[in-house]
């Protein structure tokens, strides 16, 4: 079976998700499928590095934990079983915090605390409109969107229900998170002095 063989405009489930074989990554929002990009470019990665090596040191001795693509999160909206659920992401990185929400196999069952999605030129529109419905939708206290192109961050934090924007911040700048008390991260070890996309 390959991704051309199923219906695109289906609806699937993480049931259907999980038995798929083939090479493609694919992603599912509201049971319909999302091609993922090809694999992602150097600069990507460099980043998606260096926030992973800027988190997990900081939590370091903590109860929460950091993972990065590919790894599954489903989120149930009522049931958990396999073909109750209709999301599955895979974002760049995200922070768990309740440890029963993780499996060996299977990865994230629920709504991370913190997910970070670093914008492919390709596919930006799924990022800054599916996903962000999703998450807020799921409750992600905080979602991190990176633009590489430009070297700027956005950080979205669930209040009320709804996701508040933080302002665009640019290299030389710090943000920080109120999920991760004193977590503190300046732009510029994330883009580097001279890395280009």
């Amino acid at each position: 079976m390959t991704l051309a063989d199923l219906d695109i405009n289906g609806v699937y489930s993480y049931a259907d998700y999980y038995s798929w074989k083939f090479e493609e990554r694919v992603e599912l929002i509201k049971g319909k499928i999302f091609p993922m990009s090809p694999a992602p470019n150097r600069f990507h990665q460099f980043i998606a590095g260096k926030l992973f090596l800027k988190i997990g040191n900081f939590l370091d001795k903590s109860p929460c934990q950091v993972y990065f693509a590919p790894f599954d999160v489903r989120l149930p909206i009522k049931g958990k079983k396999d073909e109750e659920i209709f999301a599955v992401l895979q974002p760049d990185l995200c922070v768990i915090c309740d440890k029963t929400k993780l499996t060996d196999i299977r990865g994230c069952l629920g709504a991370p605390d913190i997910v970070v999605e670093i914008l492919p030129p390709s596919n930006s529109k799924k990022e800054l409109r599916y996903k962000y419905d999703v998450y807020e939708e799921f409750g992600v206290k905080e979602y991190w969107v990176v633009f590489p192109s430009v070297k700027v961050m956005m950080i979205y934090t669930l209040h009320n229900g709804k996701y508040v924007p933080s302002r665009l911040f640019s290299v030389e700048e710090t943000i920080q998170s109120s999920v991760l008390p004193g977590l503190s991260i300046t732009l510029t070890d994330i883009f580097g002095e001279d890395e280009e996309e």
